[in-house]
């Protein structure tokens, strides 16, 4: 039965539908609805109406701010498994996955409204007469692109952080899983939100891109998605002087040291791969291990990978659904073969799985060389490569090789050990002995090509201000 909800912009308060492209359920390709695409006219409206929304919403208490965002999260977390439904029939992920995209999408909202009271400035000592006051002021309309993986949490990260901070924001969400985004914004005009504070299209990415970044009531350009993408909205955004928020791609290692438990990292590290069905920035990919310890880690993938059933994500024996289109399943393919040809070998899974839908195995790649296309190009879905190394400077040394620096992982019992990888292993956020890769109330980001600019945490909220020092001498 398909539950799948009207898809339609949100511009000034005001839902407006009109016609658009087909929506895929990647599980059957079957279609289950369309989504609209944004004509010059419809920009323009969204950019007054934010630019509007802005003044109403800065001049309004943090508090008020607060109450209004958390009257949101309260709504979505009513309806969890209404939004859940949408999200697994348009991107695939099991609705226990898709769930908990909600309720984290929740937390991230409520920590950053909450924070939002929390937003200081400065005063600075200085002679008799003399004040030196430094203020934090909400930088403006925000424009925010959001990726089709995670249809609400990825949304939910950049208007949380620009709401909190006062800013109003024009989302732009991927037009292959729009009801997430929906869903979010009725949560939020259901909550009270004054019109024009949130507003949300979809269309093609280029014309949008350029329309909004080049408008000069946009003042911050967030976004979420590729480095090639992520490249050219940054030149876009330096040409107008505009800051920019990137999270860009990754491509993960785990560093598995020859003093862990073989068995409990490989069951741990397959575990975080399961969400989405790697479909993550974040998602653990290339895992470097000692050799000492080599065989008992790729038998225990094996073990751990021949046991995952994968299928429709509406069903609750699957443990990962399809992945989201057809160009991942080719991909994974390509990657897969490509290995192979270098001497890797199979240690499950490998090949797209027959019949209806995008459905490709938990697979596992051992013996993989870092000449293979995939430990060089983030494979974006169920694929773990295994290769040894012979001591932590070889793994780190590998591991820093790519130019993405987005997340990493260890596992190790030594001191040293974790004090080495912390310092030496070039990634914004580093998780070791677990597979969570940040919190609500830590910064998540990149290095390198991964990116700049942080969300979440203190030091995300403070990307979506700018910093003004009041300097005041008493007359007299």
């Amino acid at each position: 039965m398909n539950n799948y909800p009207e898809i339609q912009f949100l511009i000034n308060g005001n839902w407006i539908h009109c016609a658009g492209k087909p929506i895929l359920n990647p599980a059957d390709e079957s279609v289950i609805g369309t989504v609209p695409m944004a004509t010059p006219l419809h920009l323009e409206l969204a950019l007054q109406a934010a630019d509007a929304g802005f003044h109403i919403w800065k001049n309004m208490a943090p508090a008020k701010r607060a109450e209004i965002m958390l009257r949101a999260c309260d709504l979505m977390r009513e309806r969890v498994d209404t939004i859940a439904a949408a999200i697994t029939l348009e991107q695939g992920k099991t609705l226990a996955q898709a769930r908990a995209e909600v309720l984290r999408g929740c937390d991230l909202i409520a920590w950053d409204a909450n924070e939002g009271r929390r937003l200081y400035g400065r005063l600075i000592p200085a002679e008799p007469g003399m004040r030196h006051t430094v203020l934090r002021e909400p930088v403006g309309v925000v424009a925010a692109f959001t990726p089709w993986n995670f249809p609400l949490s990825s949304p939910a990260r950049k208007v949380g952080g620009a709401l909190a901070a006062g800013c109003s924001i024009i989302l732009k969400a991927a037009e292959e899983t729009p009801a997430g985004a929906v869903m979010l914004a009725r949560a939020f005009t259901d909550a009270g939100l004054p019109p024009g504070v949130l507003n949300l299209v979809f269309g093609d990415p280029a014309q949008i891109s350029e329309t909004l970044i080049c408008h000069p009531l946009v003042r911050l350009v967030t976004f979420t998605g590729s480095t090639a993408v992520g490249k050219q909205l940054a030149s876009m955004a330096a040409r107008h002087m505009k800051p920019v928020i990137m999270e860009l791609g990754g491509h993960a290692p785990v560093i598995v040291c020859e003093d862990a438990n073989p068995e409990l990292a490989a069951t741990v590290s397959l575990q975080g791969k399961l969400n989405n069905g790697g479909q993550v920035c974040v998602a653990p990919t290339r895992f470097f291990v000692h050799r000492a310890i080599y065989d008992r880690f790729v038998a225990a993938c094996a073990a751990f990978g021949e046991k995952i059933c994968v299928g429709d994500g509406m069903r609750e024996d699957v443990q990962i659904g399809p992945v989201t289109n057809v160009r991942r399943v080719q991909a994974l393919d390509a990657m897969v073969d490509d290995a192979l040809l270098y001497g890797a070998r199979v240690v499950c899974g490998g090949k797209r799985l027959p019949g209806a839908g995008y459905h490709f195995p938990f697979t596992v790649l051992a013996d993989v060389p870092v000449t293979a296309l995939a430990m060089r190009e983030e494979p974006f879905g169920p694929l773990c490569l295994i290769s040894p190394v012979d001591n932590i400077d070889e793994a780190i040394d590998k591991a820093n090789a790519l130019p993405f620096g987005l997340a990493g992982y260890a596992f190790t019992e030594s001191a040293n050990y974790a004090y080495k990888l912390s310092t030496e292993l070039e990634v914004g956020n580093l998780a070791i002995n677990h597979m969570v890769s940040a919190v609500s109330e830590t910064p998540f980001g990149g290095v390198k090509d991964s990116g700049y600019g942080r969300e979440g945490g203190t030091e995300g909220l403070e990307h979506y201000t700018h910093v003004k020092s009041v300097s005041h001498k008493l007359l007299g």
